[in-house]
């Protein structure tokens, strides 16, 4: 694999943007037959962890996910409200963007938490949904992350368990979204996506084009 930035922490947000594409198709994009955890047939295959697990991918993660943040918050509808004050979702796709996203807002003088929310509860214990919740105060704005968004179930998923705990959700980001029906199914709850890349970003099998 082709050697990338060293200096990735003074990389601009655009830059960033294009290394972690590079990264995605080289990485984890797959042209291939698979049925998507939503029980759709696919041709194409995408794969974020197999990205967002190296080391390059994971800073690459945070400090792009951490810009889309920032305008997704000035961009909102409701601009009035206060600051994310932790991300989360749905494991464990979602994992490693929460802990690059956590990471490195916080080494940018940003407060900022990371939440697992589980896909069962814990099976002993608290039998908590989710786990990182004791140093995020009750009522606060978490924002939901997701790898790659097609319906949206999983980010309705770890919302309402997020939502059960008490945390204000409006937020969706995303690396990638599928444009398959997901952007409409978490408008329809009340939560506003905002990702990366979309479809036209990666080579679509059948189509001759990106």
């Amino acid at each position: 694999m082709a050697k990338r930035g060293k200096a990735v922490e003074a990389a601009s947000y655009a830059s960033a943007r294009a290394a972690l594409l590079a990264m995605l198709k080289e990485l984890s994009y797959e042209a291939r037959e698979v049925t998507l955890s939503s029980g759709q047939k696919s041709h194409f295959y995408i794969d974020c962890k197999q990205t967002a697990l190296t080391g390059e991918g994971h800073v690459l993660v945070g400090m792009c996910l951490h810009e889309l943040l920032g305008r997704a918050e000035n961009l909102h509808p409701n601009a009035k409200l206060p600051q994310h004050h932790a991300c989360g979702g749905l494991t464990m796709g979602a994992d490693p963007l929460c802990s690059a996203l956590a990471l490195f807002a916080t080494m940018n003088g940003r407060e900022l938490n990371a939440i697992f929310v589980r896909k069962e509860p814990k099976g002993h214990g608290t039998g908590a949904y989710l786990e990182g919740t004791r140093a995020v105060p009750a009522g606060a704005r978490v924002v939901v992350l997701e790898d790659v968004v097609t319906t949206g179930k999983a980010s309705l998923t770890a919302a309402r368990r997020l939502r059960d705990g008490g945390f204000v959700v409006d937020t969706v980001l995303a690396l990638v979204d599928r444009e398959a029906g997901g952007r409409e199914a978490l408008a329809a709850e009340g939560l506003w996506l905002s990702s990366l890349y979309s479809l036209q970003d990666f080579p679509v099998p059948g189509t001759g084009g990106g």
